[in-house]
């Protein structure tokens, strides 16, 4: 049950009877708000002021006849008041059953309140983190991770079926200049003089690679010219950050269907598939001996090289087939879900659909902004273990899986995210994280309680005792729940969720320190536990969404 979906209907209804009185033919498009101040009621709607620029009328006329329309709408009594305020806003004020009738909802929904067909089962393929063979993961891929996760999770919450994919770039230079690098540092643990590759990759991790790998294989290479060898080093190199990559995720929390290997795309022949489609399409030409795409024409900056002019392919032209690949997989829509530095790849990728005659509405693409790290109020670098960046797994280490997931979804990924180590690792009301937790662990406490008591929620609570305006808060905050989740999957803005369950906790919070939930009249008692089960039903569903735990204890 959406309550913001049944008010949008009932306001719909209204509007429609109304342009069908006055004889009037349109689709009037409003909006249907929640108001800042709770004194301004449970809804607010600019019904009045679209239909009024479409007659040419005085809004607060077309306001007070809408009134009137709403309430013949309202069959079920849901409505308790409407007013007309400014310029002819219609705030709407529920009935407390409706959000009585709610509550019973989730109590009955349990785990699944919340849960939508939205997405009518349509296939969702979401492509995210994918960082290079080359390093472990750093902060940056971090919050692309917990973006990707949790935006997955919500949509097969709300009824989208969902592929996670990790697409592999393990094919081209970096990946040579990965093996040459491995190698040197191999033959320096083997004793061996050795000058590291001029754009070698440098960071202390190789070093623990090629201990490890000497470790096992002893000097068997040490002396082996390079081109026998490289290879093999390549291959160990690429494998092994991989699966530290794997593990650093699992960790994390974070899993994938599919981990999709570029060579796959070169082994199968979709590169050049991809490469002879737009020749045939007429987007292709030649200069200088390499191979050219017009994708100025089609929305780009300048034409992007496909094969060089010593006929080797591009990392563009993989992508192309990638996404080719994917377009061309049956899903409904694809998304993808980039750092801020590849703002300027869009246009290419999506002028390259263009030009295989797709329809580039199919894709999305989210571009997750920075991430500086906080330690008592300044920016720091970590350690020095991997070289030239912070490592997710030092995150994990320092404050968690918890804490880190909730830190980097707690800010819309358009903005930039100071990450703060120190807040994250307190265990008091500041850290929200723990604020959040904590109502899920007292509620549980609460119902031990109850049982050791012999109270035991009952299985029809009589709900219409809750009537305190604190209490009807609370259902309020429980029956928004659902919209929120929607709302959630329509924009692809997993933040929206911890934002929630913030004003849930300071609810919560304030309403435990206020009033007593066992101890009341028995009746009392029973309405408050089911207040506080399904709060807890909410919390610990926004939770997992987001991938964080909710705790029975703390």
């Amino acid at each position: 049950m959406d309550v913001r979906q049944i008010v949008y209907s009932l306001v719909a209804s209204g509007v429609g009877r109304k342009l069908q009185e006055w004889g009037a033919e349109a689709e009037i498009l409003f909006s249907l708000e929640i108001p800042r101040q709770e004194a301004h009621g449970d809804f607010s709607t600019n019904a009045a002021m679209q239909v009024a620029r479409h007659l040419g009328k005085k809004p607060r006329k077309i306001a007070e006849e809408l009134v009137t329309a709403f309430r013949k709408e309202d069959r079920d009594g849901r409505l308790a008041s409407l007013t007309i305020a400014g310029p002819g806003f219609i705030n709407i004020v529920l009935s407390e059953s409706t959000w009585r009738e709610v509550l019973a909802l989730a109590l009955a929904k349990g785990d699944r309140f919340g849960a939508s067909p939205l997405g009518e089962a349509r296939r969702v393929h979401i492509e995210f983190v994918s960082a290079n063979p080359t390093g472990p993961l750093h902060v940056g891929h971090g919050r692309g991770a917990a973006v990707g996760d949790a935006l997955a999770r919500i949509l097969e919450f709300t009824g989208h079926t969902v592929i996670r994919e990790y697409y592999v770039n393990d094919v081209g230079n970096q990946m040579d200049n990965l093996g040459r690098s491995l190698l040197a540092r191999y033959r320096t643990e083997c004793g061996r003089r050795t000058e590291l590759p001029e754009d070698a990759y440098r960071g202390e991790y190789m070093v623990e690679l090629a201990r490890g790998l000497r470790n096992e294989v002893g000097d068997r290479y040490a002396d082996s010219p390079e081109d026998e060898v490289l290879p093999l080093f390549r291959k160990e190199a690429g494998e092994r950050i991989l699966a530290g990559i794997r593990e650093d995720l699992e960790s994390f929390r974070v899993r994938f269907d599919r981990w999709f290997p570029e060579q796959e795309l070169h082994g199968k022949g979709e590169v050049r598939a991809a490469i002879a489609e737009l020749r045939e399409r007429g987007h292709l030409y030649e200069s200088d001996g390499a191979l050219f795409f017009r994708s100025e024409a089609l929305g780009d900056e300048k034409d992007r090289v496909l094969v060089r002019a010593d006929g080797r392919t591009t990392y563009f032209a993989a992508d192309v087939a990638y996404h080719r690949h994917k377009l061309r997989g049956g899903y409904a829509r694809i998304v993808d879900i980039w750092g801020a530095d590849h703002h300027g790849y869009a246009p290419r990728v999506r002028a390259a659909l263009r030009g295989l005659g797709e329809d580039t509405d199919r894709l999305t693409i989210l571009l997750v902004q920075f991430v500086t790290l906080i330690r008592e109020g300044k920016p720091v670098q970590m350690s020095t273990r991997s070289g030239e960046f912070t490592t997710l797994r030092e995150v994990l280490d320092e404050v968690g899986a918890d804490a880190a997931r909730f830190f980097y979804l707690l800010r819309s990924y358009h903005t930039h995210l100071e990450f703060d180590l120190t807040l994250a690792k307190t265990q008091t009301r500041n850290n929200p994280v723990y604020y959040i937790q904590y109502v899920h662990a007292r509620i549980c406490s609460i119902f031990r309680e109850a049982e050791a008591r012999g109270e035991p929620l009952a299985a029809h609570p009589p709900l219409s005792i809750l009537t305190l305006p604190e209490e009807v808060r609370l259902m309020k905050a429980v029956a928004r729940f659902p919209d929120v989740v929607a709302e959630s999957a329509r924009t692809m803005e997993p933040h929206r969720i911890p934002f929630y369950l913030l004003e849930v906790a300071d609810l919560f919070h304030a309403f435990y320190h206020q009033h007593r939930f066992l101890g009341e009249t028995p009746e009392r008692t029973q309405a408050r536990l089911a207040l506080a089960a399904a709060v807890r039903t909410v919390v610990g569903s926004g939770l997992s969404l987001i991938g964080v735990a909710a705790p029975e204890r703390m």
